[in-house]
């Protein structure tokens, strides 16, 4: 006898049937009827074609390195608060040639303030645009500017492998000395 499944698959009958003999462990293979499947023994549609060399992939699986590095670590409770504990950012360059320093606003990235030996009247009145007395005017207008678009303290992140000393310490006291928090 044979019945016609939903899935459009032949199975005969004899596949249900149950062991004959009587069970003489207590082990749950033995308890439980025995299927005789093989592939051979399904029937498919004249369309699907049966391959013995099918292989069954899990539906749960651990995701790839790939799809691991797309997704960005969480940030920390302290780089979630930062920019607005401390949002006013002070950001100094030395290039050969000039000094630049500005301030920005950390949560809208808008800046405050600039200062730079390239300006041209920096550039006309100072003999040399990268030495100390450079980094004195600039920390002043910095600290000018700052007050004037009512920014009172500021924060500074050394880069990798900065240290505060030489020049960025001249600029960074000189701000200090004229009014400005560094935090």
């Amino acid at each position: 006898m044979a019945c016609m499944c939903s899935s459009s698959f032949l199975v005969s009958s004899d596949l249900f049937q149950a062991h004959k003999k009587k069970a003489s462990s207590l082990s749950s293979s033995s308890t439980f009827p025995r299927l005789n499947t093989s592939i051979d023994s399904i029937s498919y549609p004249s369309n699907l074609v049966a391959r013995k060399d099918f292989i069954v992939e899990a539906a749960w699986t651990r995701r790839s390195r790939g799809e691991a590095a797309k997704k960005p670590s969480r940030k920390s409770w302290k780089r979630k608060t930062d920019m607005y504990m401390r949002p006013f950012l002070l950001d100094v360059f030395f290039s050969k040639k000039f000094i630049h320093a500005k301030v920005m606003h950390r949560a809208t990235n808008k800046v405050i303030s600039v200062a730079t030996t390239n300006a041209k009247d920096l550039r006309n009145t100072l003999p040399s645009l990268t030495d100390h007395d450079a980094c004195r005017v600039i920390g002043k207008l910095i600290a000018e500017r700052s007050i004037e678009a009512d920014v009172f303290a500021l924060a500074y992140e050394p880069r990798k492998g900065e240290r505060i000393e030489g020049k960025l310490g001249i600029v960074l006291d000189t701000v200090e000395e004229n009014g400005i928090i560094l935090l």
